[in-house]
Parts: structure tokens; sequence; C-alpha cells
């Protein structure tokens, strides 16, 4: 039930405000609206409320912090590592990057080139290539 009202809440400059809060860990209502560009800081204080009252962020000192990580439709997609938010894709592309370059290595060096060598190489190789697209997509159209 908690997750559905968070969902229909979390939209728009909230949703901003809160991604925000998730890269800085402690913020304040100025440094809020100055960053986001909202016209004022009681936007900014209207916005971090909001995820107050939601159970998201807690204010300590005029200032605020995440206490509840939520994945919300656009932010399913991203890991978070510290401040940074990375597409769960370039795991993969990375994992098939070294993947492929190993077994291009390998078996150039210890096997007979045959033709299913070349046909495995090329598959890995495509599949590198479209994780990596999805990876560089994923990466531009997250919130920011």
């Amino acid at each position: 039930m908690k997750d559905d009202l968070v969902e229909s809440k979390l939209k728009g400059n909230t949703l901003r405000v809160y991604i925000y809060v998730l890269k800085r860990r402690r913020v304040g209502v100025r440094e809020v609206q100055r960053s986001l560009r909202l016209s004022n800081p009681s936007l900014a204080l209207y916005h971090l409320n909001k995820l107050k009252e939601l159970g998201l962020v807690r204010e300590e000192n005029g200032e605020y912090e995440v206490v509840d990580e939520v994945k919300v439709d656009v932010m399913r997609d991203f890991l978070r590592f510290g401040t940074l938010l990375v597409p769960r894709f370039v795991m993969y592309a990375v994992f098939f990057t070294f993947f492929t370059v190993y077994l291009a290595i390998v078996s150039f060096q210890f096997y007979s080139s045959t033709a299913i060598v070349y046909w495995f190489i090329a598959l890995l190789t495509l599949s590198t290539a479209i994780f990596w697209y999805e990876s560089i997509s994923a990466w531009y159209s997250a919130p920011s």
C-alpha cells in the first residue's frame, strides 16, 4: 500500500528533488532551490516536506537526508553506487566486453581458427554492442 502511495506522489519536481537528495546525501533548502532552478526556496521546502511526509527523507538541523530508498518508475533501471546512479545495463555491457575480449585472445592463441570460433566471437561482439547501446540510451534518459 505504501509503495503505491509513494509511486503516485513521487512525480515531477518532487521526483527531481528526491533524486537530487539521493545523489547528494545531505542537502539544504537553498541548495535544492538553486541547483534545480526552482523559482523560490518555499517551493523547494514544499517538495522536501512532501518527501518527509512520505517517509523518504528526514530533517536534521535544516538539512535533509534520505531515510528510505525507493525504486519508482524510471529509477528501477538504475543502481546506486554512493552518489552515482548507474544504469543496470552497464554491468552487463562490462561483463560482455571483458568476456568477448578474453575469449578472442584465448581462442586465437590456443585454438585453430575455425568458422565456429569466428561466429561465436561475432555473436558476442554483437551482444556487447547492443548492451553498450542500451546502457548509453538509459544513461541519457536518466532523471537529473
